[in-house]
Order: structure tokens, then sequence, then C-alpha cells
């Protein structure tokens, strides 16, 4: 069976000057703002140029669909979150117990600051989530999960880093999306967030001991 095609999900071409550079970015709070406002199912590419102040033809310029827009959106907030954890996950200065727990705190926070546009996204998925683009942006936070992983466990055999590392990441991932749906004080984020922070080192302890 042949593959389905993928929409065609990059930017037309990359801004170079500071007025283009200025469009886009009016075009994508724009179409936060659409996303999070409308939904996904309501999310067009009218919407989003009428909320910008310009003319569908401008922004067609940079972004070929709507679907082209909702993965930049995604792939922004991939690539912040992304390069938060492997900055604290490559940090040496800290033992790997402590980074883990500054990584869930950090996390589960940021899932809930950016709950109301991460549900947005998350109904949109299936525009894009298919797309090689999508993939390439996960691998880099996947490789630095593996590589902590080595460090945390450097007598453990590689299968099992591995393990660690993809149980942990999902684990992480799908808690913290679900946890982020309904609104939560600033208390209820730190208790829970601890609380999970106490259960990825209790199973890492383990496997240092066997």
């Amino acid at each position: 069976m042949a593959d389905r095609p993928n929409p065609r999900i990059s930017s037309r071409k990359q801004p170079k000057q500071a007025r283009s550079a200025g469009l886009v970015d009016a075009i994508l709070v724009a179409a936060v703002q659409v996303l999070v406002k409308e939904g996904a199912r309501r999310f067009t590419t009218a919407r989003v140029a009428e909320k910008a102040g310009v003319s569908v033809g401008s922004l067609y310029q940079y972004f070929p669909n709507k679907a082209a827009i909702l993965f930049r959106l995604q792939s922004d907030e991939w690539r912040e979150t992304s390069g938060l954890m492997r900055e604290i996950l490559e940090n040496g200065g800290r033992p790997p117990h402590e980074r883990l727990r500054v990584l869930v705190q950090a996390f589960v926070r940021s899932e809930c600051e950016e709950a109301a546009l991460r549900v947005a996204l998350g109904d949109a998925a299936p525009l894009y989530r298919d797309a090689p683009e999508t993939r390439e942006a996960k691998q880099g936070v996947d490789i630095a999960f593996r590589s902590f992983m080595r460090e945390a466990l450097p007598d453990a055999p590689e299968a099992t880093c591995d393990l660690a590392a993809d149980l942990i990441e999902t684990t992480l991932s799908e808690v913290g999306r679900r946890f982020s749906e309904t609104p939560r004080s600033a208390e209820e984020i730190e208790t829970y967030a601890g609380a999970m922070a106490d259960m990825f080192c209790a199973y890492l302890g383990s496997l240092e001991g066997r």
C-alpha cells in the first residue's frame, strides 16, 4: 500500500529583513490567538490573516497552508521546551537525581503555563503528526535523555539505559499533558511534580542497585 502523502508544512521562505520578520511574528501571534479562541476546527488562514491585519496573499508568502502555521507553532513550542530540557539534562554540575527533579518541575510547570495552546495544537495534530519534520523536531530530546541515562547509570547495559530513558520521557510527556488539561495552582504543580520526581528517582535508584 502506498504511503499517504503528507501535507506540505514547511514555510515557503524565511524572512531576511526586519520588516519581513515582523510580519511573520505578527502572523504567529495572531495564529495563537485564533487557535486558542476558535479551536483547531475553526482555525483558517483567512481568520489568521484578518487577526494579524495582513492580506491572505502576504500570509501565503511564508506559510503555504494552515498546517504549515500550526506546525510552526508546534515546532517553536517543541524547540523551546526541548532546549530547556536539554540544558537541564546536560548540566554536569549537578548530580543526575537532582537534574531529574529540576527537569520534572520545569516540564510540568511549562505544560501548565501553555495548557490552552497545547490542547489546541493537540486537536490539530492530525494535520502534521506524520510529517518528517515532526519526527526530526523530537529527536534532540530523545538523544539527550539517552545520554543522561548512560551518565546516571554508568554500569547498566545500554538496553537498560534506553528503556529507562524511553519510560521516563514517555511518562513525563503523557502525565504532564493530562495533568495540565485542568487549571492548576502553583502549589498543586509543585506537589504533583515533586511526587512524580520521587517516583522517577526511586526507579533510577532501583536500576543503580542491580
